[in-house]
């Protein structure tokens, strides 16, 4: 017993002896012109080689010796003028900040301080973020601000088919991003079948994206993390912003409801496609043989208030509300389909001293979409549906400044309502009503520490334990997190990390696109959860001061990954498990390479990834053999540039290439013959292995100017976007088309030839933004 004292009594000794010697300064650090809490700001001792940065939430501690003299704190963030404050560190000290913008070149609040210097010194690898500035000023289709898009720029990540909001990080599938808005899950992150994402540039305040290295606080997925917050809302002034776009506008709303200590913003966004649609066709209404045009809209809607309960204590309400709505009727028949996120999120920041902060979270998320058609005496109903309410809670312990302890728990309830159809006669004669209804829970609990070992070693070691109940199945797992950075010198850093993560939810998709009718389903005792495993190397080099290069490697194995058989069912299955077959997978990129600049006129990045991707060892699929998934590119390569002509004007371009992604094509027809001599039909394609077909290579160039000016009450800027300048026509899916000659007495086949179908050719736009 007395072996197993020591060592505790020694290090609490260790650690009141320190407590002695040394105070902590804390508090938050916010932007002074709307009171948004600024994530990342840094905060120094000038003189004494300590530093810390501020939390996600714009919490910030830093433990300095005791002493009699002053010592001089500098607190400095991208985009913001620094602050030098003078204290004397006597005791425990709260000091909040509040930091001011630097210039109009950078009203927009710089989300996250992508400090040279910082990214060298961190732990943090395979990360990325993207601004709304940047997001802002770069072209895009149809002028949509879309920053999911923008993160298809970014090494690591394979964008999905033709001007969709696909990702396909590191290998992984679409359904193994965990995508969350203020800490809430978003099961169906898109509009218009993927063409647009969910998320209004306006309401967001930071984007940051983890493709490995994942922190402890994370799970459920596999591939990555895109974690998205929106803004708090101006606590200082009433201020507004808005555009107007070629298929949509929006407005965003914000102020004080108590100057200082509380805020709102609300911040929508709608098509009106379906208002000049509904006009064409009441023009038309009376015109013989006229086809009417069906209609379509998507909505969102981003509501958030927050309140200064005390000095220790804020408390945050936030929900988002978006929906797709596509209708389409006539004498005969009554279409409906539509599908759409609800989330809900409440949380509260407590205070709880100097050294530690906790945050408190319910959130609820409800994904769903409904299929509807009445005919003339029948009509059928298709809907599926996944709910969640989590609650969680998060410890940021900071008792040293070479130590940050991060621990906490969350427990989520879970509804699946998987591919419900009903159908029926009016008269009742007919009915038919299949589908299937499940409920589950997971539970996590994870300690991370982050050790500064000395000037030049960092670690940042971790565990998280998860499990995962749906009567009868139960599963628990440990899932260890380790990243480490050893410093050369400020320009120059190597970095090390390894993470395990398992997936509880599957998505059911029969195709390689995101579409709203795709389904989630649960582990159960016969599906188990998805595992991968990653690991990955890399290093960091600041040439000059400011270009960074940015080069890693990684492999990543997949267990237990889930896939259709081949010729499934899947609508009007009560036993879709019937249709799956389970495998492993693995992935690796020996370069993802990044050079970025961030500073100077011309600021920009390139990025280019070399990978492999495979998938294999399914039982009903290629006799077990592995075979490269439809998303498995060799190469690809992004160039953004964004170049300030003067205050007023500003240039941007963006160049993909990407080599062709695979494709399942039948490798042979069967064909049919009714009656000698009538014409041969091939009427039942002839699958071979998967994914033998490369389709060709894809690349594109977008082009975009920005003109900034000011008129009485408004600031503005006019985008003018050329989406795909140079009209090279890119494939959006390939389809098999049969050739025939002229015969006597019939037609004769010739071939098969493979033939592709795009979608954008040339596309300009023009976007009005405005602030008040």
């Amino acid at each position: 017993m007395k072996q197993i004292l020591f060592p505790v009594l020694l290090l609490w000794q260790c650690a009141a002896l320190y407590a002695q010697t040394s105070t902590t300064i804390s508090g938050s650090i916010k932007d002074a012109q709307n009171g948004e809490t600024l994530i990342g700001a840094t905060v120094e001792a000038l003189g004494l080689q300590k530093g810390n940065s501020s939390n996600e939430y714009g919490f910030y501690s830093l433990s300095v010796p005791v002493g009699k003299d002053s010592i001089a704190l500098r607190f400095s963030y991208i985009g913001f003028a620094p602050q030098i404050h003078k204290i004397l560190p006597t005791g425990p000290t709260k000091l909040n900040i509040t930091l001011q913008p630097t210039g109009s070149m950078l009203n927009e609040v710089e989300i996250k301080a992508n400090g040279y210097a910082e990214k060298i010194r961190s732990t943090e690898m395979s990360v990325s973020t993207i601004t709304t500035r940047e997001a802002k000023a770069l072209p895009a289709l149809f002028g949509e601000v879309d920053i999911i898009k923008i993160l298809q720029l970014k090494p690591g990540i394979t964008a999905g088919s033709e001007g969709t909001t696909g990702l396909f990080v590191r290998g992984g599938n679409s359904d193994q991003n965990l995508i969350v808005l203020d800490e809430a899950i978003v099961y169906n992150a898109n509009h218009l079948f993927g063409f647009f994402s969910t998320f209004n540039s306006d309401a967001v305040k930071d984007v940051k994206v983890y493709k490995g290295g994942f922190p402890a606080q994370y799970g459920g997925r596999l591939s990555s993390v895109i974690d998205v917050r929106m803004k708090e809302g101006n606590n200082q002034k009433f201020s507004g912003s808005g555009g107007l776009g070629l298929i949509s506008s929006r407005l965003t709303l914000e102020g004080p409801i108590q100057k200082g200590k509380s805020s709102f913003i609300v911040s929508g966004r709608r098509t009106y496609a379906d208002i000049i649609t509904r006009a064409i066709n009441r023009a038309n209404e009376n015109t013989p043989d006229y086809n009417p045009i069906p209609d379509y809209y998507f909505y969102d809607l981003n509501t958030k208030i927050n309140f200064t309960l005390g000095p220790k204590d804020r408390l945050f309400l936030s929900g988002y509300f978006g929906r797709d709505v596509f209708t389409f009727k006539n004498e005969s028949f009554n279409f409906l389909f539509d599908w759409g996120n609800t989330t809900g999120t409440a949380r509260w920041n407590h205070v709880f001293g100097p050294r530690l902060f906790a945050n408190t979270t319910f959130t609820y998320s409800d994904y769903r979409y409904r299929i509807q058609n009445i005919l003339q005496g029948f009509s059928f109903k298709l809907g599926s549906n996944v709910k969640d309410a989590n609650t969680k809670v998060d410890f940021y312990y900071q008792p040293n400044n070479a130590h940050t302890i991060r621990f906490g728990a969350n427990a989520t309830y879970h509804e699946f309502v998987v591919g419900r159809l009903k159908a029926g006669s009016d008269d009742g004669s007919v009915n038919f009503e299949s589908g299937q209804d499940f409920n589950g829970a997971d539970f996590g609990a994870y300690f991370a520490d982050e050790w500064a070992v000395n000037n030049n070693l960092k670690l940042n070691y971790g565990l998280r334990l998860s499990a995962w109940a749906n009567n009868p199945a139960f599963y628990a797992n440990i899932e260890p997190r380790f990243s480490a950075n050893y410093t050369f010198n400020n320009n120059w850093s190597v970095k090390g990390s390894y993470a395990r993560m398992n997936q509880y939810v599957h998505l059911l998709a029969s195709s390689g696109l995101s579409l709203p009718t795709d389904i989630w389903y649960p582990s159960t005792k016969g599906i188990k959860p998805e595992v991968s495993d990653q690991i990955a190397v890399g290093t960091s080099i600041l040439l000059g001061t400011q270009v960074l290069v940015t080069w890693e490697a990684w492999y990543k194995w997949l267990q237990n990954s889930v896939d259709f058989v081949d010729g499934a069912e899947i609508f009007g299955n009560n036993n879709i498990e019937g249709e799956l077959t389970i495998g492993k997978g693995y992935a690796y990129s020996p370069m993802e390479l990044e050079i970025e600049k961030k500073d100077g006129r011309l600021t920009g990045w390139i990025g280019y990834t070399l990978s492999w991707v495979r998938r294999g060892r399914y039982p009903d699929i290629n006799n077990g053999a592995y075979f490269p998934t439809r998303f498995d590119t060799r190469h690809n390569v992004n160039v953004v540039a964004l170049y300030s002509l003067s205050k007023r004007w500003q240039l941007t371009a963006t160049w993909v290439y990407t080599s062709g992604y695979t494709s399942w094509l039948p490798s042979g027809r069967l064909s049919f013959q009714d009656v000698a001599g009538s014409p041969i039909q091939l009427v039942v394609p002839v699958y071979g292995a998967r994914n033998t077909f490369r389709v060709p290579a894809y690349t594109r160039a977008d082009l975009g100017i920005v003109w900034k000016f000011k008129t009485k009450r408004l600031e503005n800027d006019l985008t003018l976007s050329v989406y795909n300048a140079t009209d090279r026509r890119n494939p959006y899916f390939i389809f098999l088309d049969v050739e025939t000659e002229k015969g006597d007495p019939v037609d004769f086949v010739t071939g098969i030839k493979a033939k592709q179908v795009s979608l954008f050719p040339v596309l300009p736009s023009i976007t009005w933004n405005f602030k008040f």
